[in-house]
C-alpha cells in the first residue's frame, strides 16, 4: 500500500492540480494506493475536497493579511503561533496516516506539511504552478526531491538538478480539436458569419473584464461587430444582467458561468482572460490565442510573469489590468481581425501545452517511492 499526503489549497489554482494528481494515482494505483489531503481550516478546500470524496484534515494555519486594518493586525499577530501549532499538527497527521511520500501544490497549509515531513525524514515533491517561484517553496525546495514545474528558466528559483517539467495538472480533457465548432456556435445561438471573442473573468468574476465589456458595449448601436461569450461570474451576474437590459445588444451571451468550457473554446476565436497558472495552461492546451489582463491583487505580481512567459514567445498578447477598459476589447478586435497573427498565436502557444501533466507528476512520485524503499 502506497500512502500518499498532498496538500494544497486556499484556491482552486492550488486545490484542483493535487485534486488531478489524486485521480491519476487512483487510476493508476487502484486500491493499492491511500490518498490524505491536508488543508487549511475554514479555506475552500475543506468542502471542496470531501465533495469530491476525499479524505482531509485541516490545520490551523494562517496567511499574513497585507490590508492593515484592525481585524488583520490580530490575525498577523497570531500568525506565527498558528503556525507552530500546525507545524506539530501537522507531524501528528503525518506519523498517524504512516505516510510515504508529502506532495506539496501551494497554499497556507502546504508549507508546514511539507516542513513537518522534511524535519521527520519523509521524502517530499513541490508542483509550482507559477513561472515565478514563491519565498516558501524555494525554502521547501532545498530539502525537496523533485519540484515539478510549468514554465522554462526555473533554475533561477530551484536546484537545477531537482527540477523536472510536468507541467500543471488539470482535470477534465482538454486538447485544440475537443469541441465541434458548428455546435459550439450553435449551444450560444452563434453563427459562422462572426468571429467570437470569450471574456471570462472566473468564478466570481472580474470587476475590471466586465467594466471593459460595459464601456465597450456603450460605444456600440445595439449591435457587437463580433460574437462574444461574456462570463460574468457569480459575484458580478445581477449587476451585468440589469447592464444588459439598459443597453440591449445583438450578439453578446452574458452568463455568470460557463457549464460547457469545450463548447465556449470551442467557439471562440480569441479569449480575453486573467492569467492564473491553471487557466493559462488551459489555453496551451486547447492553443487558444488569448489576450492575457493578468490579476494585480496576486502575491509577487505571478499573473503578469506568467503571461509574459508567452508573450515572450509569440504565443499571447498582454493589456495590463490599468489599461484594459479603455483597450482591452480594442486589442482582442485587432487581434481576431488578423488572421496571419491568429495563426501564429494558435501555433506557438499549442507548443507549450503538455497534456499528460498528472500522469508525470505521478511518475516523480512513484520514483521517489521505489528509492525510498531500497
Amino acid at each position: 500500500m502506497k500512502r500518499v499526503i498532498l496538500s494544497g489549497g486556499g484556491t482552486g489554482g492550488h486545490i484542483y492540480p493535487a485534486v488531478a494528481v489524486a485521480e491519476a494515482l487512483k487510476r493508476k494505483f487502484g486500491s493499492e494506493v491511500e490518498i490524505l489531503f491536508v488543508g487549511a481550516e475554514g479555506k475552500m478546500e475543506m468542502d471542496k475536497i470531501p465533495a469530491l470524496g476525499y479524505r482531509i484534515e485541516g490545520l490551523p494555519v494562517v496567511g499574513l493579511q497585507r490590508k492593515l486594518n484592525l481585524s488583520n493586525v490580530l490575525n498577523n499577530l497570531a500568525a506565527p503561533f498558528k503556525v507552530l501549532k500546525s507545524l506539530h499538527q501537522a507531524k501528528s497527521v503525518i506519523r498517524k496516516f504512516d505516510a510515504d511520500i508529502v506532495v506539496g501544490f501551494g497554499g497556507y497549509a502546504s508549507a508546514p506539511v511539507l516542513r513537518a515531513a522534511q524535519s521527520l525524514g519523509i521524502p517530499t515533491i513541490i508542483q509550482e504552478q507559477n513561472s515565478y517561484a514563491g519565498l516558501t517553496n524555494k525554502f521547501l525546495a532545498k530539502r525537496a526531491k523533485r519540484i515539478c514545474v510549468a514554465y522554462d528558466k526555473m533554475e533561477r528559483f530551484f536546484p537545477a538538478d531537482r527540477i523536472v517539467m510536468t507541467g500543471n495538472p488539470l482535470r477534465g480533457r482538454f486538447s485544440a480539436d475537443a469541441g465541434n465548432k458548428q455546435e459550439a456556435l450553435a449551444y450560444y445561438g452563434f453563427n459562422d458569419a462572426l468571429p467570437v471573442i470569450m471574456c471570462v473573468g472566473g468564478s466570481l468574476g472580474t470587476r475590471t473584464l466586465n467594466e471593459m465589456m460595459k464601456a465597450w458595449i456603450r460605444t456600440l448601436d445595439g449591435e457587437a461587430p463580433v460574437q462574444v461569450i461574456w462570463q460574468t461570474g457569480k459575484f458580478y451576474e445581477r449587476e451585468m444582467q440589469e447592464f444588459l437590459k439598459e443597453h440591449p445588444t445583438k450578439n453578446i451571451w452574458q452568463g455568470a458561468f460557463i457549464d460547457r468550457m469545450d463548447y465556449a473554446y470551442a467557439a471562440a476565436d480569441v479569449a480575453i482572460s486573467r492569467s492564473g497558472a491553471c487557466t493559462v495552461s488551459e489555453l496551451c492546451l486547447v492553443a487558444k490565442p488569448t489576450v492575457f489582463v493578468p490579476s494585480p491583487n496576486v502575491s509577487e505580481d505571478h499573473q503578469t510573469k506568467n503571461a509574459m512567459a508567452l508573450v515572450e514567445k509569440g504565443a499571447a498578447a498582454i493589456v495590463p489590468d490599468s489599461e484594459a477598459v479603455q483597450r482591452g476589447m480594442a486589442v482582442a478586435l485587432e487581434l481576431v481581425a488578423d488572421r496571419e497573427r491568429l495563426a501564429q498565436l494558435r501555433e506557438n502557444i499549442a507548443k507549450m501545452a503538455i497534456s499528460d501533466a498528472a500522469e508525470r507528476v505521478v511518475r516523480e512520485i512513484e520514483s521517489e517511492l521505489i528509492k525510498a524503499q531500497k
